[in-house]
């Protein structure tokens, strides 16, 4: 006779626990250390096979390459000058303007590298939905394209080389596919996003062999 209430008062333990969890998780975020104000968030993407180790500012080394094309993004002060390095040696020092986010391309031009600077600014911003940005950074495509595959709407048209491209979308499962002209990619399948979730889509490769590859946007925590 004393099981059921037994099960009841454990059930309503666990509920109350579980509770003070999403609560104090909650307040967790509210009260996180945030950037001050003009500060900026810088990632690096790697569109070439070879992988590379790449650091903006004071971010993490991260190894990026064909299974993860992009780090996180790094918090930089706006209008002052950050170091970027590639393989532990220094690479380029830059600088954005403040309150800005933006995407950082290595490119090789004989032995001399530079940085072409995308601007992730442009945008719906909707907390309801999830985000899609779609970039062409495919060699020799001057319009990249993206559809829901095998024959769903376009989502993205006519990017240009070096571009990027950003809409919201309402949560949903979908499978994806790069163009360049009329070589299509192989089809990736759209992670489960939630609302306020960025979802960064990379097309690379050549006219003749494109490559779609996604990977969630995350930013580096602020330390004081």
């Amino acid at each position: 006779m004393t099981r059921t209430p037994l099960r009841l008062a454990l059930a309503v333990t666990l509920a109350a626990c579980a509770a003070s969890a999403a609560a104090e998780g909650v307040l967790a975020q509210l009260y996180a250390a945030r950037p001050p104000a003009g500060s900026s968030f810088v990632r690096m993407v790697n569109p070439h096979v070879n992988p590379l180790q790449a650091q903006v500012a004071q971010g993490p080394v991260q190894e990026i390459g064909p299974d993860r094309q992009a780090t996180t993004y790094s918090i930089v002060k706006g209008n002052q000058p950050f170091d970027v390095r590639i393989d532990g040696k220094l690479a380029g020092t830059l600088q954005v303007a403040p309150d800005t986010f933006s995407t950082l391309v290595p490119r090789r031009d004989g032995g001399r590298l530079s940085f072409s600077v995308i601007d992730d600014n442009a945008g719906a911003q909707d907390a309801l939905k999830a985000e899609l940005r779609f970039y062409n950074l495919a060699t020799d495509c001057p319009a990249g394209q993206m559809s829901v595959s095998p024959s769903g709407p376009v989502l993205f048209k006519n990017v240009e080389p070096g571009a990027s491209a950003a809409r919201a979308i309402n949560p949903v499962s979908a499978t994806l596919a790069a163009s360049c002209g009329t070589a299509v990619s192989q089809a990736l399948p759209l992670p489960v996003l939630q609302p306020g979730d960025h979802y960064s889509l990379f097309l690379t490769g050549t006219p003749e062999a494109p490559m779609l590859r996604g990977q969630t946007s995350s930013t580096d925590a602020y330390k004081k």
